[in-house]
């Protein structure tokens, strides 16, 4: 018996796909047959990467879910299309202690961390339910499972999509659409690199029982199998993908 993933008819729509995880789960479903929607932020990048699309199955769509009033195009275009797969991958963060968070920083990290996804699901999950087979998965972070200093605003919004994620899958599942959270750990990200030192990676890759950090494509290939026909009755799990980091 072979076993494959074959997406071939399925479309996945992936928030923060110009980089990082959403880039790598993107090409990974795009390698698996789907049709794939990838979000950037920013749309003179958006419109280079359309640009210089040659072939493939994949297309780049401009989303500033930053605000109630800049994410509202966006969702209702969603919710005229076909989506099959929904990878909620967006998010943002900025380390603070509690006592220093405004407010316009905490309704940030809400608005994009949280609030979109949860409004995402609300435009794709009608649809899905009708066609009796729909794929979500949220990517949480290991900080919605632990904590430290300088998380709290960052960790409050990881541990609602994890909520989220297990009562859309309870509300969802006899309509054939599961519905989980992946939490990566430390991950070898552009972002990751830009805001440690090599000194500090290397401390991080040293606290990881794996005794290194995460490649975007191993986070990857764990959203493609919950995404997948592969997975048939996992649904409202939190998958954390850490290398050992949390279980120390």
């Amino acid at each position: 018996m072979t076993v494959g993933i074959d997406l071939r008819g399925r479309t996945a729509l992936v928030t923060g796909g110009t980089r990082g995880i959403g880039a790598a789960v993107g090409d990974l479903l795009e390698q698996a047959g789907a049709t794939v929607l990838l979000t950037g932020s920013k749309a003179d990048d958006v419109a280079r990467r359309n640009g210089e699309r040659k072939g493939g199955t994949r297309e780049y769509l401009h989303a500033d879910l930053t605000t109630a009033e800049s994410a509202a195009p966006f969702l209702k275009a969603v919710a005229g299309r076909k989506v099959d797969i929904l990878i909620n991958n967006a998010g943002v963060n900025k380390i603070q202690r509690a006592t220093d968070v405004g407010a316009e920083d905490l309704d940030w990290m809400l608005t994009i961390n949280l609030r979109a996804p949860f409004l995402l699901a609300q435009a794709v999950l009608p649809g899905m339910a009708e066609r009796k087979w729909g794929r979500i998965v949220n990517v949480a972070s290991i900080w919605g499972v632990i904590t430290k200093p300088g998380r709290s605003a960052y960790t409050a919004t990881k541990h609602g999509i994890v909520g989220l994620t297990k009562t859309l899958a309870v509300e969802h599942a006899a309509d054939g659409v599961l519905v989980n959270a992946v939490s990566p750990g430390f991950t070898r990200t552009e972002l990751t690199a830009s805001t440690n030192s090599p000194a500090e990676l290397d401390a991080l890759a040293r606290s990881v029982p794996a005794a290194r950090l995460a490649e975007p494509v191993e986070i990857a290939r764990t959203v493609l199998f919950l995404a997948s026909d592969l997975n048939t009755y996992i649904t409202g799990q939190n998958v954390v993908v850490d290398g050992g980091y949390t279980s120390v």
